[in-house]
């Protein structure tokens, strides 16, 4: 094993990830994932997929995330490592296939439509 990438998307945001065998430092875009997501709630995001599978500490893992916001771009990457997780190994896909780690989440905000002050919401209503 060399090298294994994946990519996962959430929202307008869209992850890669490049797991490697290490000691388990998680690099975003250059940084320290904890220096990246200050947010405690949001750093689980990143590390349940080890937690899932018992593999805490085994990989390194470089991630390249662009797009959306920072709940957005943590589920693209929960995603991305799921699915390089389960190309290296193929026993580890039913537990994470459980939490639903590996399923897309297709929900992205609706376009504003015209003469509208939002996607849905009118303007109040007068009769006269």
């Amino acid at each position: 094993m060399e090298m294994i990438n994946a990519i996962g998307r959430r929202k307008a945001s869209v992850a890669r990830v490049y797991l490697t065998k290490g000691e388990g430092n998680i690099t975003i875009n250059g940084k320290d994932y904890k220096e990246y997501f200050p947010q405690k709630h949001v750093q689980s995001n990143i590390t349940d997929p080890f937690a899932t599978v018992e593999a805490e500490n085994a990989y390194n893992l470089n991630v390249n995330v662009k797009g959306g916001g920072f709940k957005g771009q943590s589920e693209a990457v929960r995603m991305a490592i799921s699915r390089a997780l389960v190309k290296l190994n193929e026993e580890f896909r039913s537990p994470l296939k459980a939490r639903k780690f590996l399923s897309r989440d297709a929900r992205v905000v609706e376009r504003k439509k015209y003469g509208k002050p939002k996607a849905r919401k009118s303007f109040q209503f007068s009769k006269r």
